[in-house]
């Protein structure tokens, strides 16, 4: 299977998400994520949370979710954070509160399978280790870095470093909205399931030494 773009379901999140964030003209980072979700149709939706952080991507997040029946998690880091983003999304008339799990992201992200779709902040200096974290959906899955300063960015480099163990990059592309959004669509080329990107296939060199002549022989496994 691979991820196919429903445009329907796209411009009906993109829409929805415009009429709850109250939103009259121009772009959004809400209107073009939500979009994005409910044009891929992903089936587990994830994105991290903290205090004092906006709600608007979730909003989006939310209506795409509702849109796609997928399913919707946000993790925030300790209970003050949920309370606060809890109540900021049920002030918001017509929006579902998605599940809220509390934890260290990296840490949460092992009990999420077949994630293929997930949002990150690039504020959070635990982002690069979120993503490798993720287990993806043997479908693929779309990457999507919120908040990043193209400037100082090596986007090349960044997703080679998070993406390993049979996944490839299809298409990334750097977008100048809101602060800056990094996208990536990632496929998974070895046929599994639920794979995590932490645990690379790499080769490592082995060390033996021979106990009757005490020669030793070093080999690449």
């Amino acid at each position: 299977m691979k991820l196919i773009w429903c445009p329907e379901t796209a411009s009906k999140s993109y829409i929805d998400t415009v009429r709850s964030c109250k939103i009259v003209q121009g772009s959004s980072v809400a209107e073009l994520i939500s979009a994005m979700a409910g044009g891929w149709k992903p089936q587990l939706i994830v994105e991290t949370w903290c205090h004092g952080g906006v709600i608007s991507t979730s909003i989006g997040l939310s209506v795409a979710s509702r849109h796609t029946s997928g399913r919707h998690v946000c993790i925030v880091p300790d209970e003050r954070s949920r309370l606060e983003y809890s109540e900021a999304m049920q002030s918001v008339e017509g929006i579902a509160v998605p599940e809220i799990i509390v934890g260290e992201a990296e840490e949460v992200m092992n009990g999420l399978v077949g994630v293929d779709f997930i949002v990150v902040d690039c504020r959070r200096k635990d982002f690069a280790k979120i993503l490798r974290s993720a287990k993806l959906s043997h479908r693929g899955a779309v990457l999507i870095c919120k908040n990043v300063n193209k400037r100082s960015t090596n986007l090349g480099f960044r997703w080679r470093s998070v993406l390993n163990c049979g996944a490839r990059v299809v298409r990334t592309v750097y977008l100048p909205v809101g602060k800056g959004l990094d996208i990536a669509h990632v496929a998974i080329t070895n046929g599994g399931n639920n794979l995590n990107l932490s645990k690379a296939i790499t080769s490592r060199w082995i060390r033996h030494i021979d106990q009757k002549s005490g020669e030793e022989h070093v080999f690449r496994r």
